[in-house]
């Protein structure tokens, strides 16, 4: 694959302009004269294609609490009321209706994780760009409280409606029915219908006994219309669905909620339903308030530091290495765009660990490039021809790399799994750059000797171009 040096070149190529156009601050062209006129922006694109489908903000990375400034919040639950078995569901009910709560702030890319030391079960609330503490504690602290609600009778249900109409929680009102009537709520496959509508998930309720006959009652005299479930007063419903003639029968077992889910929404509308059903109290263990300044700092800094060792491992290689070590190089501001540009497009969150894995990882791909050299200068010594020995060198350190590399990628999948906050961004930042080093290390710094035939003697330049 790609064995023609112009398909490679021509992929190097295109995978370079990318991730340059991507990392690419807004850049403002302007030029008018005879000959042209132009006037547009070059870098930090806004993607908005197909009517909204596809939405991808490239303006500026992704920055954590210690970059962006913001507000910190450490919070404890309580599950001494919760089954040891039910725990681990209630912590993670409690961080999405703590989501929730955090998103009606209007604050973008909240990091909210949860984290269990001993007994102790924690979740860990990161909010950048917010400065008032005070108003996120009282939010965040509500009690959860799951309701189901009816439509009020001056807002008729009609199919035709624009769905916007019923998002709004002053259209509802109260029905009695909370998440104390329910134990939980499970993702099903449907197992009947047309075939189009078998092994679609579904999201199965489960009501105590009372709970069912109320539930039955509501649907009896709701037919045809939806029942909106809702989280917060305030918020609009997580799910408005319509009672079916056969659901308004009685409830003989658990109702399930249909509608247009894939597995990951089912999944995560049946962990929000049972937030009410399993509400946690929480208490605050930790708070505090970090300013935008200091993290302007840190990126300055840690980005001149970058610079530098980039820098200086260009030099070194240079040095050591020759022309060898000047592609080497060269690959090497490859590498270190691809790497930005991938920060931006998944995005990672960029935290001072999170730099500094990527610097530490600048280095780490330079190790490839010298057990490649080192083990090429060894062929030559023995007496091969240099483009024989560029060949041999490339496919005989590749079990060293592998291993180097292998074990690389194993300790950031520990640290990752392991990790809280800034530890995973250190570990996922680490990995990116090990497996984009790779790439260049291998296939970027081969095509550039193959290209610029290094090391190769007159004959062998020919027979290299033949």
């Amino acid at each position: 694959m790609f064995k023609r040096l112009s398909t490679r070149l021509g992929l190097i190529a295109v995978i370079t302009i990318v991730a340059l156009l991507i990392v690419l601050p807004p850049v403002k062209l302007q030029m008018d004269n005879q000959l042209l006129q132009l006037d547009t922006t070059l870098g930090g694109y806004n993607i908005d294609w197909f009517g909204g489908k596809i939405q991808k903000d490239l303006r500026d990375f992704k920055k954590g609490l210690d970059l962006n400034g913001g507000i910190r919040i450490v919070l404890e639950a309580d599950m001494s009321k919760i089954d040891a078995a039910n725990r681990t569901n209630a912590l993670e009910s409690a961080k999405e209706v703590i989501s929730r709560r955090v998103n009606l702030l209007g604050v973008s890319e909240p990091n909210i994780t949860t984290s269990k030391v001993n007994d102790n079960y924690r979740i860990d609330v990161e909010i950048p760009g917010l400065d008032d503490i005070t108003q996120a504690v009282n939010l965040i602290g509500q009690t959860a409280q799951l309701t189901f609600k009816v439509l009020k009778p001056e807002y008729p249900w009609s199919q035709d409606k624009f769905s916007q109409y019923y998002l709004n929680p002053n259209v509802w009102q109260d029905t009695g029915i909370t998440g104390a009537d329910m134990k939980g709520a499970t993702v099903v496959v449907n197992q009947q219908g047309t075939l189009q509508q078998q092994n679609q998930p579904q999201i199965q309720l489960q009501f105590t006994d009372e709970g069912r006959q109320k539930f039955s009652d509501l649907a009896k005299a709701n037919v045809d219309k939806p029942i909106g479930i809702f989280l917060d007063q305030n918020a609009a419903p997580l799910s408005m669905p319509v009672v079916s003639p056969d659901l308004a029968k009685g409830l003989t077992n658990d109702p399930v909620i249909s509608g247009n889910f894939d597995f990951n929404t089912a999944k995560n509308l049946s962990i929000q339903l049972r937030a009410g059903a399993l509400p946690v109290p929480v208490k605050i263990l930790q708070q505090e308030t970090i300013g935008a300044t200091l993290g302007a700092d840190s990126i300055h800094k840690s980005f001149y530091a970058a610079a530098v060792g980039l820098l200086l491992v260009f030099v070194f290689l240079i040095f050591r290495y020759g022309k060898l070590g000047a592609l080497a190089g060269v690959a090497l501001i490859i590498y270190s765009l691809i790497v930005l540009a991938i920060f931006k497009l998944i995005p990672v969150v960029l935290t001072l660990p999170g730099i500094a894995g990527f610097i530490l990882s600048i280095g780490m791909a330079t190790d490839a490039n010298i057990l490649i050299f080192e083990r090429i200068k060894e062929e030559v010594l023995w007496g091969k021809p240099s483009n024989i020995a560029i060949n041999l060198g490339f496919d005989r350190a590749w079990n060293s790399i592998r291993d180097s590399n292998i074990s690389s990628l194993i300790t950031s999948f520990i640290l990752f799994q392991f990790g809280s906050g800034p530890v995973k961004g250190f570990a996922l930042t680490l990995a990116l750059g090990v497996i984009v080093s790779l790439f260049t290390s291998l296939f970027v710094v081969r095509t550039f000797i193959h290209l610029f035939k290094v090391g190769h003697t007159k004959a062998e330049r020919k027979a290299v171009a033949k």
